[in-house]
């Protein structure tokens, strides 16, 4: 039986663009695949369904390419130490057909090369080195058009072997039967197959190397992944693989080493770097009784903790996992790319067989010659190697630069959407607000303050609510011993109410109190005026008489006030959804310069709000604490979870930010108009260098000028259009959010 899981391939043998959409179709034929998802920039894909991984492979082999399921870490850095290998055999191939072509080339635009038909045997020998070149250099660019043409496709590797390919045989035919054609036609290629083939390996291994640069910010997030782990075991402290480490073990950690696994502290304490983890640059302090983080880093004193996450489960493991998801995952932008070039390989072969034809009948003398230079110039600079790469290349490294700001980017249509977002939406407590909030008023009514807070805290033991562990903390703190309620029932968006030591006890907003026909006159006011000091006001009845009031406040978060003022920066509104009572809410908004308040908003009711702000045209993002918020998270264009160190809602939003600062919301955005930039500017480079390379090969410039573009010309614009957009994108690596 199988289970749906997500399988993670490394293919090979993919030239283009054009194979992307056939390893994809091939994959999703698979009996079982719901998606799969290949990035032709990592040589990768991405599979979820119900499926084993052999079947994945098999599919992948019967559509003419290679693949291997990978499984951990080692399969990465074996999947690396592969590709190195790959990129010297590049160099070697490109230094071998450059050694046999070079020469020839140069002797040919300076000396001259001796006449066909009295140097047959020079020649001969010539067409036999070009033909190794071909078979050594380039014999995988044929081996990959064959199996193309048996699955029916056509990719790079197709043009590249028809161009050379009739090439080299056309001077062949030529050099065994000079007679065949009229002495000024009696011209050889066997240099420009050679340099062709040459400046394609080359242009493969720059593009290789570039590539490898990409996926630097997983290299770091594996790197922070310690090899062994200080345990103690019965009373003694040994080092032992970190794959040995299990549930609530007990390990040591010593100044400037790497926390393991994720636990919390149970005796000691320490301050931790966790930069690369949140990309807050400040170590944090942590005491018993904190979390602690898989590949953080404690910067000084000693502690002990217990192991509560291990292996795929820490949150550096799951991280890692995100940004790789990520990284494969493709914007609306790139699925298009995917269509277009799918079909575009087979059209440049009918433009090919246009532009034969055209030479051959209209064309001047030397007619053949002119034909097969045109021929054999359209099929080399057409490969749409740049097209395939435009996107992902960009996207990879968008995401890798996110992460190391905290960023955590689920899809790629979210970091596409990101730069078009018109409203922020922000949750209140624990988003703009510390979400620690503390009591700060009580006030009574024939009834005394440590009966009232130990009432309130006692109905609150049975709720979820935020507020409530502020409640009870402070009865806590008082050692006030708790009464125990019954027929606990939470009323959603009003409070609570139990029964007490036989009493009747609410606790809850006004809305409570007037549902349940309690006056509240003689403290309305007093709840008024603390509302505009940004407290929350909750008030108790007992017996349906009004007993007091228990105030709440949470503090702003230090950074809200400077982070709403980037969001005004970037043209953006500003809009708090609360549940929270209009005065707190309004109070809260004036502190910080939010633009509209929206209050008193039911937790089910809130993916609405968001959606009326849809229907009147924004570009909505909403930002919550990724738990309470996540229908309005999923409803929103981009939804921001907010979290810190290991408490990370990563399934409830598009965007996870790491620590719990607002800053990571304008970071995204920069970051996202960043990299869409950067996706435009290569696929305006790719279009543009088809759109008028192809004409110009085909000779549309011959009746106005007398030239023809050389074959060899094309082959190295087309190596180093590649390596264009990949340099391009690399320059997103050096992008600063101005934060």
């Amino acid at each position: 039986m199988t289970q749906t899981t997500v399988h993670r391939l490394s293919v090979s043998g993919m030239s283009c663009a054009g194979c992307v959409k056939t390893v994809e179709d091939a994959l999703l034929a698979v009996t079982g695949v719901t998606e799969a998802t290949v990035n032709f920039a990592e040589h990768t894909a991405d599979v979820t369904g119900e499926v084993s991984g052999d079947d994945l492979v098999q599919a992948i082999i019967r559509a003419g390419y290679n693949a291997a399921v990978m499984q951990g870490v080692e399969d990465e850095q074996q999947k690396e130490a592969e590709e190195m290998a790959y990129y010297r055999r590049l160099l070697l191939k490109a230094a071998v057909a450059g050694v046999i072509g070079v020469p020839l080339f140069i002797s040919g635009i300076t000396i001259g090369m001796p006449p066909l038909a009295e140097n047959q045997m020079f020649w001969l020998f010539i067409g036999a080195a070009s033909l190794f070149a071909l078979i050594f250099s380039g014999g995988h660019f044929f081996t990959g058009a064959w199996k193309s043409f048996l699955s029916h496709n056509a990719n790079m590797d197709t043009l590249i072997a028809l161009g050379t390919g009739s090439a080299w045989l056309y001077s062949m035919i030529i050099t065994l039967s000079p007679q065949l054609v009229p002495v000024e036609v009696q011209h050889v290629y066997f240099e420009a197959a050679a340099i062709i083939i040459a400046l394609i390996n080359f242009g493969s291994a720059l593009e290789m190397r570039a590539r490898g640069k990409t996926s630097e910010a997983i290299k770091r997030l594996i790197g922070l992944q310690p090899k062994t782990a200080r345990v103690v075991r019965n009373g003694q402290e040994m080092d032992v693989p970190i794959e040995d480490v299990g549930l609530d073990e007990t390990l040591r950690v010593r100044p400037g080493e790497k926390i393991a696994v994720d636990g919390i502290i149970i005796d000691g304490h320490s301050s931790i770097d966790e930069s690369m983890l949140t990309g807050e640059p400040m170590a944090v302090n942590k005491q018993q009784g904190d979390e602690v983080a898989a590949g953080t880093i404690n910067a000084q004193g000693t502690f002990l903790f217990k192991a509560t996450r291990i292996g795929k489960d820490t949150a550096l493991a799951r991280i890692i996992e995100m940004v790789r998801k990520a990284q494969n995952t493709k914007p609306a932008i790139g699925r298009l790319v995917d269509k277009v070039a799918s079909v575009f390989v087979p059209v440049v072969l009918i433009i090919a067989v246009l532009t034969a034809m055209v030479w051959f009948n209209f064309g001047p003398e030397p007619r053949v010659s002119f034909t097969m230079v045109a021929t054999m110039t359209v099929l080399i600079i057409a490969c749409p190697c740049a097209l395939g790469l435009a996107t992902p290349i960009s996207i990879m490294v968008g995401v890798g630069k996110a992460a190391e700001y905290g960023v955590l980017i689920r899809n790629g249509d979210a970091l596409q959407t990101a730069g078009r977002i018109t409203t922020i939406v922000l949750d209140k407590t624990g988003t703009v607000t510390e979400g620690k909030p503390t009591v700060t008023a009580l006030v009574t009514n024939n009834i005394d303050e440590n009966e009232l807070l130990k009432m309130a805290a006692s109905i609150e033991t049975g709720s979820e609510h935020p507020l409530a562990q502020a409640i009870i903390s402070a009865a806590q703190e008082k050692q006030l011993g708790l009464y125990s309620a019954e027929n606990f029932q939470a009323v959603a968006g009003q409070g609570v109410q139990a029964s007490v030591e036989g009493k009747k006890v609410l606790f809850g907003n006004d809305k409570l109190m007037h549902a349940n026909q309690i006056d509240i006159g003689a403290m309305k006011q007093r709840a008024q005026a603390l509302a505009t000091e940004a407290q929350t006001p909750m008030y108790l009845a007992i017996d349906h008489q009004i007993a007091g009031i228990v105030a709440v406040s949470d503090p702003v978060k230090q950074d809200s006030k400077t982070a709403i003022d980037r969001f005004h920066q970037l043209g953006l509104k500003v809009v708090m959804l609360t549940g929270d009572n209009a005065a707190t809410a309004n109070a809260v908004a004036n502190k910080v310069g939010i633009d509209e308040v929206i209050a008193e908003v039911m937790p089910q009711d809130k993916a609405d709000k968001v959606a009326a702000l849809q229907a009147r045209g924004d570009v909505v993002a909403m930002v919550g604490d990724g738990i309470n918020d996540a229908p309005a998270l999923a409803r929103a264009n981009v939804g921001f979870a907010i979290g810190t160190g290991t408490d990370v809602a990563i399934e409830s939003a598009d965007v996870t930010l790491m620590r719990g600062s607002l800053h990571g919301v304008s970071d995204a955005i920069a970051i996202s108009k960043a990299t869409v930039r950067n996706i435009k500017q290569n696929l305006f480079g790719a279009f543009i260098y088809n759109t008028l390379g192809i004409p110009i090969a085909a000779g549309i410039l011959f009746p106005f000028t007398g030239m023809l573009l050389n074959p060899v010309i094309a082959g190295a614009a087309m190596a180093m259009s590649s390596v264009t957009v990949v340099s391009n994108a690399n320059r997103l690596r050096l992008f600063k959010t101005g934060h």
